[in-house]
């Protein structure tokens, strides 16, 4: 049976976040994998005029083509891709799911604050530009266009209320070090979907951007043995 597997970015993103375990399944599997880039985002942030609504429509395409030439349809979102992968999956009732750091609920301020004073430090030590985490963000600040946070927050808010449909098996992995998104938030997720198989995993060395953490390895097999369940 012939498997097509849709991966979804997150909010700010572009396909590179989700690229290193894309390209380690499409080394162990036969799958079709489609990594779209949705509307607004990628490596040059254009996000002024640009609605939620499209970025699901975006994957929502993706998916359908995807289901024209697969019988099997699996989903891998991460952050904000992950509450679209829910909707998707909800909405189509596809055969598995993956939710690597999704932002459905809450914002982890003590793992920012301990962030940012990692940052102040480097700063102190002339070594902020050496910062991965300042020098990502720095990025992301600059070139995120204001009004586009409230349609993420509106596409959490959309997406939220079909987690309690989302009935095949679920694999929920999150980093322990997230600054972003916190583990309370994978607890909820866990308790939120109702399917009968779900495995919820934390990555202790892995914070947001969880496919290039120190436990990304770790990451990789996780999936693939979950994919790989009959």
């Amino acid at each position: 049976m012939s498997i097509g597997c849709l991966c979804i970015h997150g909010y700010t993103g572009s396909p590179e976040e989700v690229q290193p375990l894309v390209d380690f399944l499409e080394a162990r599997t036969d799958w079709e994998i489609a990594n779209p880039t949705l509307p607004g985002h990628g490596e040059k942030l254009d996000l002024e005029g640009h609605y939620y609504q499209e970025w699901i429509a975006t994957a929502e395409l993706a998916l359908l083509d995807l289901r024209k030439r697969h019988e099997k349809i699996y989903v891998i979102g991460f952050s904000m891709g992950g509450m679209i992968a829910a909707y998707l999956t909800a909405k189509y009732h596809l055969d598995r799911i993956v939710l690597l750091s999704a932002a459905g609920k809450y914002v982890s301020l003590p793992q920012m604050y301990k962030d940012v004073l990692e940052m102040l430090g480097d700063a102190f030590n002339g070594a902020l530009a050496s910062n991965e985490l300042f020098t990502r963000y720095q990025k992301k600040l600059k070139d995120t266009y204001l009004f586009s946070t409230f349609e993420f927050m509106k596409c959490v808010q959309f997406t939220r209320p079909y987690l309690k449909d989302v009935r095949c098996p679920v694999l929920i992995i999150q980093g322990e070090l997230d600054g972003m998104v916190p583990k309370e938030a994978a607890l909820y997720l866990e308790k939120e979907i109702p399917s009968k198989e779900k495995e919820l995993v934390f990555l202790k060395k892995s914070k947001h951007l969880i496919c290039h953490g120190d436990d990304k390895e770790e990451l990789f097999e996780e999936v693939l043995d979950f994919v790989r369940q009959p």
